[in-house]
């Protein structure tokens, strides 16, 4: 878009942010998984129980799902008690493998759990408590701008904002869990009914209503259709 002067949008925006030192602020737009890794319990379990250990045992486990997930996915950002991924460039192929992914990142997430809950050594609250917590995972499929702003590379975009979305929903599950959107297993080519999905739909404002499937990863089939 240009100004009666000739100048486009893109030099002002540009030269704006070099001129902070901030780098481009355009960027490109992909389509790749969009991919939240929650720990539920989080506030309940920082805020009861001592300091020094509730936060680290947060942050060991949100260590421990990155390190199961990436690569192939990429590390967008840790956000307090959830990491954010992308798969910008499809290295998740074939796109189905995305639940061998979610699954080992699950696998982590317990075994840590578990080992950490049998080490009896401290009998603090936050250690006797790490059985609490449970492992959420959103994926969805769309597009996203990859845009830098302040010299940190973020993800932009109304699926960016859709993902996070599906954080606050109405599964009503005690347990692991992960929510795949219908566009993210029609891209990973998965029949829901045939991989051990549960229908679900929730309603966001703006979005309407969002078709989404729920299981449990450790009892799912990766059933193409």
């Amino acid at each position: 878009m240009s100004d009666a002067k000739g100048i486009t949008t893109e030099h002002v925006w540009t030269s704006h942010a070099a001129g902070r030192g901030g780098g481009h602020a355009l960027g490109r737009t992909h389509e790749g998984f969009l991919v939240l890794a929650d720990i539920s319990g989080f506030t309940a379990f920082v805020t009861a129980t001592e300091i020094e250990h509730g936060p680290p045992i947060i942050a060991a486990l949100l260590e421990e799902v990155i390190r199961r997930m990436s690569p192939p996915l990429e590390i967008q950002d840790i956000e307090g008690d959830a990491v954010f991924a992308l798969d910008a460039h499809d290295r998740v192929a074939p796109p189905a493998a995305l639940l061998g992914v979610l699954r080992r990142a699950l696998a982590g997430f317990r075994s840590l759990q578990r080992e950490m809950q049998e080490d009896e050594t401290c009998a603090c609250l936050a250690c006797r408590s790490i059985w609490r917590l449970r492992l959420k995972l959103i994926g969805h499929y769309g597009a996203f701008l990859r845009q830098t702003v302040g010299g940190r590379l973020q993800a932009a975009g109304k699926d960016v904002i859709l993902a996070h979305r599906l954080l606050k929903n109405g599964v009503s599950k005690n347990t692991d869990y992960v929510l795949f959107t219908g566009p993210a297993l029609r891209h990973m080519d998965v029949d829901p009914a045939r991989a051990g999905f549960s229908a679900h739909t929730e309603r966001y404002e703006h979005f309407g209503d969002v078709e989404c499937f729920v299981g449990d990863l450790t009892g799912l089939g990766a059933v193409s259709g």
